[in-house]
């Protein structure tokens, strides 16, 4: 994996300092924000996936919805995606489609399994985004794991019981 720049990791600090209110607000621990290649947030979205909501609702997803609908192509292109966590086959299917051009991501889909174990709420896709990515006919730069531990703190404790 590429060593993240300052930058990266500032805004991937910023992804989970969200998953951390997303958690205090009582919803999963999970975010994500979309940035210009300028440094201008375009979007960002923590998740909403808590029963009775929209189990598609993913912070990622969100976020990469929003972002499409203020920047043109060419800005997307220049975008990144900053994320709490690994995004799931469904949120880089999103990413792919809504064209933004690289994807950060703090916490594994690996070690968020370890931290969620079998929860109902959360049944991981053992799918990697990089997998995906892959498949698709432009190439998507992908940087994670980073900042793992950091990350897991917002899930340390939520998954239990």
């Amino acid at each position: 994996m590429s060593t993240l720049s300052a930058r990266d990791q500032h805004y991937l600090q910023q992804a989970i300092a969200l998953s951390l209110e997303a958690r205090r607000q009582g919803r999963h621990p999970f975010a994500a924000l979309v940035v210009a290649g300028d440094g201008r947030v375009l979007a960002q979205a923590i998740n909403d996936s808590m029963p009775p909501g929209n189990p598609t609702r993913h912070a990622e997803r969100v976020a990469a919805a929003q972002a499409s609908r203020v920047a043109d192509a060419a800005t997307l292109a220049a975008a990144t995606l900053y994320s709490s966590a690994e995004p799931c086959a469904m949120c880089a299917g999103a990413v792919y489609w809504c064209g933004i051009g690289r994807v950060v991501y703090a916490l594994s889909e690996t070690r968020l399994l370890a931290l969620t174990g079998q929860h109902p709420e959360n049944p991981t896709l053992a799918l990697p985004c990089r997998q995906v990515l892959a498949c698709g006919q432009r190439r998507i730069e992908v940087l994670g794991p980073a900042l793992e531990d950091a990350a897991a703190q917002a899930h340390d404790g939520f998954w239990q019981g």
